[in-house]
């Protein structure tokens, strides 16, 4: 089973490539499942590939694979798909596990079931799983700038857990979490005004951010481009403007689209902060609102908002 595992580490990553998995190493009848879609043959199994590679260009990452019973293998994995065929072409985020058994006669996999995080039901034909997928295909406008750069490492029915890249960000002080007062401070050392004059290109979202609970205490940040250092960076010219290195790290992150009122911001957070305790997470005190959209283009219901809370001691199980 050793040589199983390892063969899937290194199988299971060409997926969705040119080079594609082993057929081989596969029953011909091998029973596939999820909640929406199921086959009962290697050629089945295939061409449900081969669909999703047209229709949503799927990109997976293996998170780990081991053995969980005398002939079963585990996985863990993320899937994030564009449907091409919309206009808008709506990102959709798929993270679980694939429970596989081989077949004892031969040494080949004769099944192969997929669990999503995102739903309770996970028998096919789950109407949960259905639903869960049409939620995906609303539209959120996200600018065409960059972002900070992350993993998704797992998605349930109400949060994203993300592993940020370090990042930095120039930042100043705010007045609360749906506020914008310090923005222009900010916005200006990125349009010039700093100890070259040099102008920085626009990034999204900008933060606003509390390390307590209160929110007594908020900052207003822009992130800056992911090919500036500390070292290089000219210096703010505004005292009350400060350039910092955000370590990155673990975060859950609760998307929502609206008008996002000071209530609306600290609703979401409460809610995202319960749904963390109440799945054994720990959150550290505090949270982060970013704002992927000028609010004065965008209409409330395509806005793309989010509510981050960064974890302790996160673990991928």
């Amino acid at each position: 089973m050793n040589r199983m595992v390892q063969f899937l580490y290194e199988d299971l990553p060409h997926l969705f490539d040119d080079q594609g998995i082993d057929r081989t190493a596969y029953d011909e009848l091998v029973k596939f499942r999820d909640p929406i879609t199921k086959h009962d043959s290697i050629d089945g199994y295939l061409l449900n590939i081969a669909l999703l590679k047209v229709l949503f260009k799927p990109d997976f990452k293996l998170h780990w694979v081991k053995q969980t019973g005398p002939y079963e293998i585990t996985t863990r994995w993320t899937m994030v798909m564009t449907f091409m065929l919309l206009p808008w072409k709506p990102e959709l985020v798929f993270t679980g596990t694939s429970v596989m058994g081989v077949n004892p006669k031969n040494g080949k996999f004769c099944s192969h079931v997929d669990y999503w995080d995102s739903i309770e039901n996970n028998e096919y034909f789950s109407v949960e799983g259905l639903i869960d997928v049409f939620k995906q295909l609303r539209y959120y406008k996200t600018p065409d700038l960059e972002t900070p750069k992350y993993e998704i490492l797992k998605r349930t029915a109400n949060y994203e857990v993300r592993k940020y890249a370090p990042y930095v960000v120039v930042e100043t002080n705010g007045d609360k979490l749906s506020g914008s007062r310090g923005f222009n401070n900010v916005a200006g050392f990125i349009f010039g005004k700093n100890s070259k004059q040099e102008k920085i290109a626009m990034t999204t979202p900008v933060f606003t951010q509390t390390t307590d609970t209160e929110a007594s205490n908020v900052s207003i940040q822009i992130v800056l481009p992911s090919d500036k250092e500390m070292s290089s960076l000219p210096v703010p010219t505004e005292e009350a403007v400060a350039l910092r290195k955000v370590q990155g790290g673990i975060a859950a992150v609760t998307k929502f689209s609206g008008k996002a009122t000071e209530d609306v911001v600290r609703e979401k957070a409460q809610i995202l902060r319960s749904s963390l305790v109440k799945d054994g997470l720990v959150p550290k005190a505090g949270c982060s609102f970013a704002r992927y959209n000028d609010p004065g283009r965008t209409w409330s219901f395509t806005m793309r908002n989010e509510v981050l809370i960064w974890l302790e001691d996160f673990a991928l199980d």
